[in-house]
């Protein structure tokens, strides 16, 4: 006999926990390998470590605080830090169902006995004060609390997760509203520049067409080049407000208070040295959105115990002592004093219909988790080649766009000459002229392309929230 309630005893205490055990699913197989979109340009990537605070690559103090702020006083960032909070509050209390559970009760009342029941010499009105302590304890025998305590430990690190997902996001659309802004600034002076050219083109008509060696129809034609050009500046110069309109959002201002040294840069940031990319591999440890899938996955699996452990007894020992006296003054020295100890079996048997319906929806759910993650590792290796080859690609097209601005450049110079010496006509030059502002301004859109695409290849790389988290988190306490 006393083996046997030494058996029950170790059981009571120590459980099992019933339900699968997590296990993280293992990496494929192919994301040891270098990217295939690596190889495109030697010259632009390198295969290693990607750099956390990779927007520092672009050398750029300005860019630099204007990140940091953004980490600090994004209204996204301070969203997903408060839901990382109530998570780790959720945590909290599921670990205190491993406590015993204390209840202080104490009430009053107040009785008139009846004549016929009173004792003589003794009172017939009077108040009754009662009170109580009970405790409960919930003995894990088949793991539910300790199932529960890792379903929210999941949810806490999905939750960690799903914040760092927000601050790569917040610092790429930082980083893109600089870049967008300065892009806008070099086209400005590109269409200026174009316009001046014009410019100087149409008074050079006006003189040949006021000594009778051009037509009035000369003047028009050039004329109306010169309006189309300039009737491109007021468009961009409203996409450049609206991307620092953009940016002062982003670092939690209004765009009055935005910093004017914000809006100084005059044409894209470069970065002067291969891009650090990594493998496959790397790339899946450091993507938040695979790390919360990950999680989210066992917190489901945990989830499955939960379901499970409801299929048997739930115990609970509990106790309890009180007193009742005829007034609070005396309640803890005078009157009836008891107690109670003793446990309680609750038990969904036999019908256990309700809680193998829950099993099964859990195992379904976990079934999801899965799909989830399997997703969230092929959407990041597919994002990153996509962004490698995009870039790739964006750098061979500048390459050729810079090649034809240099041509219609000297074609322009060839015929303006020319043009003095009587060897060409008009049209032929109005001709180069516009095919030179055109290549010119083709060159400044793809250079604000080239940094959209570097900052999409950072964004999928997944980096920038490592050294992000305690700003945020101050931000957000404060």
């Amino acid at each position: 006999m006393r083996a046997k309630m030494t058996l029950i005893a170790a059981l009571m205490l120590g459980g099992c926990a019933v339900g699968p055990d997590y296990k993280a699913p293992a990496p494929l197989p192919q994301s040891a390998t270098p990217f295939l979109g690596a190889p495109v340009a030697t010259a632009i990537v390198a295969p290693a470590a990607t750099q956390d605070e990779w927007w520092q690559l672009y050398d750029d103090t300005v860019l630099n605080g204007l990140v940091q702020d953004a980490l600090v006083a994004n209204t996204d960032i301070r969203i997903a830090v408060a839901r990382l909070q109530r998570a780790r509050a959720m945590l909290s209390g599921t670990e205190g169902q491993r406590l015993p559970q204390t209840t202080i009760g104490i009430g009053a009342s107040h009785e008139r006995l009846p004549a016929v029941n009173a004792i003589p010499g003794e009172k017939r009105e009077m108040w009754l004060v009662q009170g109580n302590l009970s405790v409960g304890y919930e003995v894990d025998l088949f793991g539910r609390v300790q199932r529960s305590i890792e379903a929210a430990n999941g949810d806490v690190a999905a939750a960690d997760a799903d914040a760092d997902a927000v601050r790569v996001a917040v610092v790429a659309d930082t980083t893109r509203a600089y870049v967008d802004a300065a892009a806008a600034a070099e086209r400005l002076a590109v269409a200026r520049r174009s316009v001046d050219l014009l410019d100087q083109s149409l008074r050079v008509t006006g003189r040949r067409y006021e000594a009778g060696r051009a037509a009035k129809l000369d003047v028009l034609r050039i004329n109306a080049l010169r309006d189309q050009q300039a009737a491109r500046i007021p468009e961009i110069e409203a996409e450049r407000q609206a991307a620092l309109f953009r940016l002062a959002m982003l670092t939690g201002r209004t765009p009055r208070e935005l910093p004017e040294i914000a809006a100084v840069r005059q044409a894209p940031p470069v970065i002067a040295q291969p891009i650090p990319v990594g493998d496959g591999k790397s790339l899946l440890q450091r993507r938040p959105d695979v790390r919360a899938a990950e999680r989210r996955l066992a917190a489901d699996t945990a989830r499955i115990g939960v379901a499970t452990a409801d299929l048997y007894p739930r115990i609970t020992l509990g106790g309890s002592i009180g007193q009742t006296s005829t007034g609070l003054g005396n309640l803890f020295g005078a009157g009836p004093f008891g107690f109670l100890l003793g446990s309680l079996i609750s038990w969904d048997f036999p019908n256990q219909t309700a809680a193998r319906a829950r099993i099964a929806s859990a195992h379904a759910d976990a079934d999801g988790s899965l799909a989830a993650f399997d997703g969230a590792v092929l959407r990041a290796l597919q994002e990153t080649e996509t962004a490698l080859s995009a870039y790739g690609k964006a750098l061979e097209r500048r390459a050729v766009l810079v090649a034809a601005r240099d041509e219609a450049d000297a074609a322009v110079r060839i015929v303006r000459a020319r043009q003095r010496e009587g060897q060409v006509d008009f049209l032929t030059v109005l001709d180069a002229e516009r095919t030179a502002a055109g290549a010119a301004a083709d060159v400044a859109v793809m250079d604000g392309h080239i940094a959209d695409a570097q900052i999409d290849l950072f964004r999928t790389l997944g980096g920038g929230w490592q050294q992000a988290r305690a700003p945020a988190t101050v931000a957000a306490a404060q």
